[in-house]
Parts: C-alpha cells; sequence; structure tokens
C-alpha cells in the first residue's frame, strides 16, 4: 500500500551563488521549485521563517508527496536546475504514524 511521504526540510544559510543571482533570476528559480513541487505532484504543507529564533536554521517546512518516486522526481529535478548550490539544508523524510502506534 502507497502512503503518502512528507520531507521536512530545513535551510541553513543561502550560499554565495544564491546571493550572485538577480532578484529577477531568484523570483525564476523559485519559480520553477514551486512548478516542479506541483509537476511531482507533491504540495507544500507549512513554509515557517525561523531565522528570528535559530542561528542555525533559517527556515523550514513541510512537504507532502504521494510516493517516494515523486520525491526522487523532485530531487532530479533539482539537481537539474541545480538548486543545491543556492542553499546550503537538510532533510528528513517520514510517514505518518500515529502515537502509541
Amino acid at each position: 500500500m502507497t502512503q503518502p511521504i512528507y520531507k521536512l526540510w530545513l535551510m541553513k544559510r543561502a550560499t554565495e551563488a544564491y546571493f550572485q543571482l538577480s532578484e529577477a533570476e531568484r523570483d525564476q528559480h523559485f519559480a520553477k521549485l514551486e512548478q516542479a513541487l506541483e509537476q511531482v505532484g507533491g504540495k507544500m504543507v507549512i513554509f515557517c521563517d525561523s531565522a528570528w529564533s535559530s542561528e542555525q536554521w533559517q527556515a523550514f517546512g513541510v512537504e507532502e508527496y504521494p510516493d517516494i518516486e515523486a520525491v526522487q522526481k523532485l530531487t532530479a529535478i533539482h539537481e537539474e536546475i541545480q538548486h543545491f548550490r543556492f542553499l546550503e539544508s537538510m532533510t528528513v523524510l517520514g510517514t505518518k504514524s500515529e502515537l502509541g502506534s
């Protein structure tokens, strides 16, 4: 049985490559990220600014995917558009679990 996959991502910081992009290029890159997420059937559950409360993590979010193949497809797109050049981050994948189960 296929079940949704959840991805927790934590963004540590933007890299120098990110800051070298123009504002228009940054907007274009984020538009590609949104399109890619939609293309694989994923959705952003929540996006949070944590810079005000953490020196280590500037932002974090949770995304939901229909299956692991969707996560793998999105990772391939991220590599194709060189997304990982622009930030330092960490991700954790998981499935929904009930407490006590």
